[in-house]
C-alpha cells in the first residue's frame, strides 16, 4: 500500500477552496490501494498533518492545536522529513504558493512525485498575461487584450481608459494576472465600471489584464487527463454565463450547506455544441496539455460566439476545483479512478523524468586553480 499524501489550504485568496477540494480527493482516495494522509497549510503558511485534519468542521475556526505543526525539510535523505515518507503527493492547493510553481519546486528538490503540473506549466498556467503568450505562440485563437501593472494605470489612467476604448472597446473582462476561482474579476460595460473593475484587480495583484469581451457569449470548458502516456480529453461543459456571475458559495456549497461537485449548478453536461467545435477544442486542450508540460487534472476553458460557431481560447487552470471530476463521471471515469489515474501516472512519469544526465564533471575549477586562488575578471 502507497503513502499518499493530500495537500491544501495555502497562503491564497482561493484558501477554501482548497479546503474542500483537499477533503473530497482524501474521502474518495481508494483505500484499497492508498494510505491517504492530509497535509494543511494554514493561512499563516504554517505546515500541519495529522488524522484530526480530515475533519472539515475544524477549518470554520482554525485553531493551530488541530494538527501537528512541521516545518519543511529539504534534506532528501533525512528519514525523518514528514515529507520523504510519502510516495507521492496530490496537490490540492489553489492559488498562489500553491498552484504557481512554488510547492511543485519543494517537491522537484526532494524528488518527490506530485500530481500537478511542474514548476514551469504551473507558474504560466498562474499568470494570464504569460499563459496568453503561450497561447498566441502556438496559434490559439485568443480574444484581444492588453495589460498594464498598478503603477502604469495610476501614473497614466487616462491614457490607459483610451488604450481600453480603442483597441478593445466594451465589454472587457478586468483580472487580477494571478488569481482564479472568479476572485477579483469584473466585467465592465463603460468608462466608470473599467475604474472601479482596475481598482478592485489592483488590490489582488500588481498585474492587471484586460481582456475583450464578447456579449453574449457561451463559455465551454474542458478537462484533460494523462493517463498511459496519451492526453484524454473529458466531455465538454456549458457552464452559466459571466453576465450571471458566480460567487464562491455558488460554485462550492450547496443549499443545505455541504460541498458539492459543479455539476449541480444548472450547467449542460454535456454542452449542446457541434461536432466540429467539440474536436477543435479538444485538439487545443491536447495541444495546450503537452505544450505547457501539464500533469495531472487540468481545465482549459473557452468562449464561443452567441452562434457557437467561433471559438476563443480563455484559460488553463492547472488544478480546478474538485479536479473537475463531475465531467470525467460522464466519461465514465468515477472520481475514485481518476485519483488512482492521476496518482499512478504521476509516480510512473516521475521514474521516466529520472532517466537524464543531472550532473556532469567539469573540469574548469581545476584550470582555475592553477591562477591561484583569487578570481579574476575574464569570460568563462
Amino acid at each position: 500500500m502507497k503513502n499518499i499524501a493530500v495537500i491544501y489550504g495555502g497562503m491564497s485568496v482561493e484558501h477554501e477552496v482548497s479546503i474542500i477540494t483537499g477533503q473530497q480527493i482524501l474521502d474518495n482516495m481508494d483505500t484499497n490501494l492508498y494510505k491517504a494522509s492530509p497535509l494543511y497549510i494554514d493561512k499563516d503558511g504554517d505546515w500541519f498533518y495529522g488524522d484530526k485534519l480530515r475533519d472539515i468542521s475544524i477549518y470554520k475556526d482554525w485553531k493551530k492545536k488541530y494538527g501537528k505543526k512541521f516545518t519543511p525539510d529539504l534534506d532528501r535523505k533525512n528519514k525523518k522529513n514528514i515529507l520523504n515518507k510519502f510516495d507521492a503527493i496530490v496537490v490540492a492547493c489553489h492559488g498562489n504558493f500553491g498552484e504557481d510553481g512554488r510547492l511543485q519546486g519543494i517537491f522537484d528538490f526532494l524528488d518527490i512525485p506530485y500530481t500537478s503540473s511542474g514548476v514551469v506549466g504551473s507558474a504560466a498556467g498562474m499568470d494570464k498575461i504569460v499563459m496568453k503568450s503561450i497561447f498566441q505562440g502556438i496559434n490559439l485563437p485568443i480574444l484581444p487584450y492588453i495589460w498594464f501593472t498598478k503603477d502604469d494605470w495610476l501614473s497614466n489612467k487616462t491614457e490607459m481608459i483610451k488604450k481600453v476604448h480603442y483597441t478593445l472597446d466594451y465589454p472587457v473582462f478586468v483580472k487580477p494576472a494571478n488569481l482564479g476561482s472568479s476572485i477579483g474579476i469584473s466585467m465592465a460595460n463603460n468608462e466608470n465600471e473599467l475604474i472601479n473593475a482596475v481598482t478592485i484587480a489592483s488590490q489582488y495583484d500588481y498585474r492587471i489584464i484586460i481582456e475583450k469581451g464578447i456579449s453574449p457569449s457561451v463559455e465551454i470548458n474542458c478537462s484533460a487527463i494523462m493517463k498511459n502516456k496519451e492526453v484524454l480529453t473529458s466531455v465538454l461543459e456549458e457552464p452559466v454565463r459571466w453576465d450571471t456571475f458566480l460567487s464562491f458559495e455558488d460554485k462550492y456549497i450547496n443549499s443545505n450547506g455541504k460541498t458539492k461537485g459543479m455539476s449541480s449548478m444548472g450547467r449542460k453536461i454535456p454542452a449542446e455544441v457541434s461536432d466540429e467545435i467539440k474536436k477543435h477544442i479538444s485538439e487545443y486542450t491536447k495541444l495546450i496539455y503537452k505544450t505547457m508540460d501539464c500533469n495531472g487534472v487540468i481545465r482549459v476553458d473557452f468562449l464561443l460566439d452567441q452562434n457557437k460557431e467561433h471559438i476563443f481560447v480563455n484559460e488553463v487552470n492547472t488544478i480546478p476545483g474538485s479536479f473537475s471530476f463531475y465531467l470525467w463521471e460522464y466519461n465514465n471515469l468515477q472520481f475514485k479512478d481518476l485519483i488512482t489515474t492521476i496518482i499512478e501516472e504521476t509516480i510512473n512519469q516521475n521514474t521516466i523524468r529520472k532517466d537524464k544526465i543531472l550532473r556532469y564533471d567539469s573540469t574548469i575549477l581545476n584550470k582555475l586553480s592553477k591562477n591561484g586562488n583569487k578570481m579574476k575578471s575574464s569570460k568563462i
